[in-house]
């Protein structure tokens, strides 16, 4: 994976576009994974200070963890630029780290990532964040 590293900056200029979850994934598929205890990024949102828990899997790549967004500038996104930080759980372990932006090429996303890439043809519409332990 080709990557350069970018400093995490709070005063972005305007949002990127993003695609917005279908209806299906954000009143079904995302609480069912929440309620299971499936992989969860929990960030303070960038307005009321509050956590907020989304259902984002990580991808591993030459044994580096990564946070991808297919769906553009999201508002996980978002917050997770403005925090600088957050916490990944999965069931009941819970792993505090520190988010450093990447540059990364859509080849890694596979399948998976086509409907946004064809909404979002562009990959510096997809941002990329590695996972790194607070402290490092």
């Amino acid at each position: 994976m080709t990557q350069i590293d970018e400093p995490m900056t709070a005063n972005e200029t305007s949002p990127r576009p993003y695609v917005p979850s279908r209806f299906f994934m954000s009143r079904v598929v995302n609480p069912i994974t929440l309620w299971l205890g499936g992989p969860t990024l929990t960030v303070r949102g960038r307005r009321t200070g509050r956590p907020i828990r989304t259902p984002v899997p990580t991808l591993e790549v030459d044994g580096a963890r990564y946070l991808v967004s297919g769906g553009g500038e999201t508002h996980w996104v978002r917050n997770l630029r403005a925090a600088g930080q957050g916490e990944l759980r999965r069931g009941r372990t819970h792993e505090p780290f520190r988010a450093v932006v990447v540059t990364a090429y859509r080849e890694h996303m596979g399948w998976r990532a086509r409907e946004f890439f064809t909404a979002l043809p562009d990959p510096a519409d997809h941002p990329v964040f590695r996972v790194e332990p607070q402290g490092a």
